[in-house]
């Protein structure tokens, strides 16, 4: 599966489009996440439990929008964009989505 932020594959043709596909995750803070990210705001650097729970986050909802796409019969999703939002307090969601498409090899 090929998944770029572009709008196009370079060496690729798009011979069909399949339509929006989409992943997406909520994820909610750990205790132990909130009091160390509290400790290091008191002195700075990167909040690496954070950092760590987005890359995850990412992660899963990459591979449930390439899922979809794959169910659809696309090898391809091009135009990926990311978002996120604030559900509740101390949850977040991770939104993945791209329009998937079959590709072929060739200008």
């Amino acid at each position: 599966m090929i998944v770029t932020n572009t709008e196009t594959i370079a060496g690729y043709r798009i011979h069909e489009i399949k339509g929006l596909v989409q992943g997406n995750t909520v994820r909610a803070k750990h205790a132990g996440r909130d009091i160390m990210a509290g400790l290091k705001n008191l002195v700075g650097g990167e909040l690496k439990g954070y950092t760590e729970l987005l890359t995850e986050s990412r992660r899963q909802a990459t591979e449930r929008m390439m899922s979809q796409a794959e169910q659809l019969g696309a090898n391809a999703v091009v135009n990926v964009r990311f978002t996120t939002s604030a559900v509740t307090a101390g949850a977040a969601e991770l939104y993945a989505y791209g329009t998937a498409v079959v590709a072929e090899p060739g200008a």
